[in-house]
């Protein structure tokens, strides 16, 4: 089952006041079961109860860089993203505005010209790795999530869909992970772990845990 921080005080979803969203954060390593978790939500609830929004569409823009630079660049550290931007997008939605978030391509280490566009919801889940680290952006959560998973597993995940899906190499994943990606989870991403209200062990493994979290969204999109 999921850890629940006598510390953290979860929000009635209930009592949510109209027609503020109920916003959710969901943190953790990468490839820790983040996504899992949140398309879960997503499905569950519905592209009309429940808006979608990934930390990593907001990668700051680097196009005045060549592609070389680009890709030494560290995005697991907290200046990787634009966060004055994610957080006006998310006053925007709690205002009932639709906002433009971008694509970002990681075979190019860029954001693209394209945008996709998200509008208000009763539920706002904003995932990646570092959304409980922010202070401006983690006040703003009505929930907040940890998906806590081992580091051997997560560092397997990450490799498999590096390969498969952002066209890298094996000796180009193994080197970033231990110059960047490690340094910054024992910086930033697991220090951020003491913020959350529950935390989850085993990722989007854990099917007990995500059924009462799926329990919950599905009492708060039916009944506010």
């Amino acid at each position: 089952m999921f850890v629940e921080k006598p510390a953290g005080q979860i929000a009635s979803l209930r009592a949510m006041p109209t027609p503020r969203p109920f916003m959710i954060g969901v943190a953790g390593g990468t490839c820790s079961g983040k996504t899992t978790v949140s398309e879960r939500l997503a499905e569950l609830a519905g592209d009309d109860a429940l808006a979608l929004v990934k930390l990593d569409s907001y990668y700051v823009a680097l196009s005045q860089l060549p592609l070389d630079e680009r890709a030494k660049f560290n995005y697991d550290h907290p200046d990787a993203f634009d966060w004055q931007l994610l957080n006006d997008h998310l006053a925007a939605l709690t205002n009932g505005a639709t906002v433009p978030v971008p694509i970002y391509d990681f075979t190019i280490y860029d954001r693209t010209d394209e945008v996709r566009m998200v509008g208000p919801a009763r539920i706002v889940v904003v995932e990646g790795i570092l959304v409980l680290w922010e202070p401006t952006l983690r006040e703003r959560f009505d929930l907040k999530l940890y998906i806590d998973t081992d580091a051997d597993l997560r560092f397997i995940r990450r490799l498999q869909r590096d390969v498969a899906e952002r066209g890298r190499t094996p000796d180009s994943i193994i080197a970033q992970y231990l110059e960047s990606v490690r340094p910054s989870h024992e910086q930033f991403i697991e220090p951020s772990k003491r913020y959350a209200d529950v935390i989850f062990p085993q990722g989007g493994l854990n099917a007990p845990a995500i059924d009462v979290l799926l329990a919950r969204v599905r009492e708060l999109a039916v009944f506010q």
